[in-house]
Parts: structure tokens; C-alpha cells; sequence
């Protein structure tokens, strides 16, 4: 397999993490969301389009809006790189890809969802991680106002910061709503994003066998 590292004294472009991802690792919820603040702000939406919030089909609807909410941005209060401070001491230096991690985020110019799968291949550095943590991560990451292109800087640069990778390719295809039901209305569009560090970045052979294993077969 090519997924090894070129000779010379090449520099790891490891990027940085912004944020929210600079906070200390905790797997406890801090932050109670505000559900009755959301159902008022729904409330007044409905008002301002016109309806009638008080109706019987929309009575219920600013409580049902604001638990929605909580579990859509429940990666707000959580610290994905959590999930990658359990891992395995292995002498492995080939390729790892999960391939088609489904995930669902809430674009955060319009607020509306984008929906799609991550690819994340990585070659390890003596650590290896559960299969499930990958998806865990990008659960995380996701369930947040996000961009794609932020999203998958984000997941890139954990690993490189937590497992201290050799390399990391991070491949993120998605269709973005706010694109399919407004605006332009191109609803067929998807939207692909990448971010290569390390071996993947610096080596040619290294990028183009992980692209190969994720299209491949298509």
C-alpha cells in the first residue's frame, strides 16, 4: 500500500482548530438549552408570517421546535475529541478509511439542514481508535450551526491533534437545503469537501489511494 511516509524532511501541515474545539475535553453537557426563550421566539415567527400560533395545528408546534433544536445543536455542548482519548497502541502504518459516515448539520446562514456522508481515512501513528469513535466524532461535530468546509477542517485537525496521525484525509459529500428549496433551487447539487494533512497532502501516491478506495467503486 502507498500510504507511507516520503523520504525528505517534508513539514506536517496540521492546520489548527478554532473555537470551540480549544475548549478542555469533557463528556458532561454543561449548558441547559433555554427550550421556553425558543418557544417564544417560534411563537412570534409564526406571528410574523401571518399565522396564528394559537390554532390547533400549531399549538403544540413551538415546543416541538425547541426540543428539535436541542437535539440538533446538542454538539454545541460536547467535546468530540473526547472520543479519540481511548485508543490502542499498534504497529500498524497502513491506511484506516470508514467510509460513508451518514451525518445531518443545520447550515448556519440559513438554518436550514445539509445532509450527507463523511469519509475519513487516517495512517496511524502507533495509536489506532475504535471504528465507532470516527462516527462519533463526526456526530459531534455535526449536531451544530456548521459550514461544511469548517466541518471538515474540524474533524481533520482532531485527529492530527489527538492521535498525532501520519496523515489524514478527511472527504465530506453533502446536499445543502438551503440550496435545493430556496434561492437558486438546484435540488440535484452536492456540495464535496476536503481537507488532506500530512502524508495525504505531501504525497501524490498517498492522496490519490484514498480517493481511489472512496470513488472507486463508483
Amino acid at each position: 500500500m502507498s500510504a507511507s511516509q516520503p523520504s525528505g524532511n517534508k513539514s506536517f501541515d496540521q492546520g489548527s482548530l478554532s473555537g470551540e474545539l480549544d475548549e478542555p475535553a469533557t463528556s458532561a453537557v454543561a449548558y441547559e438549552v433555554d427550550l421556553p426563550r425558543i418557544e417564544r421566539a417560534v411563537r412570534e415567527i409564526l406571528f410574523a408570517v401571518g399565522e396564528d400560533p394559537d390554532r390547533e395545528g400549531l399549538r403544540e408546534t413551538p415546543a416541538r421546535v425547541a426540543r428539535m433544536y436541542r437535539e440538533l445543536f446538542s454538539g454545541l455542548h460536547t467535546d468530540p475529541r473526547i472520543h479519540l482519548q481511548k485508543f490502542f497502541t499498534e504497529k500498524y502504518d497502513e491506511m484506516v478509511l470508514v467510509k460513508d459516515i451518514s451525518f445531518n448539520s443545520m447550515c448556519e446562514h440559513h438554518m436550514l439542514p445539509f445532509i450527507g456522508k463523511a469519509h475519513i481515512g487516517y495512517v496511524p501513528n502507533g495509536k489506532v481508535v475504535g471504528l465507532s469513535k470516527l462516527a462519533r466524532v463526526v456526530e459531534e461535530i455535526s449536531h451544530r450551526p456548521q459550514v461544511q468546509e469548517r466541518m471538515t477542517e474540524q474533524i481533520a485537525n482532531l485527529l492530527v491533534e489527538e492521535l498525532g496521525v501520519k496523515g489524514v484525509a478527511v472527504v465530506i459529500e453533502a446536499a445543502h437545503s438551503c440550496m435545493s428549496i430556496r434561492g437558486v433551487r438546484k435540488p440535484d447539487s452536492v456540495c464535496v469537501t476536503s481537507a488532506m494533512k500530512g502524508l495525504f497532502r505531501s504525497n501524490l501516491s498517498s492522496r490519490s489511494e484514498v480517493m481511489n478506495l472512496i470513488y472507486g467503486g463508483r
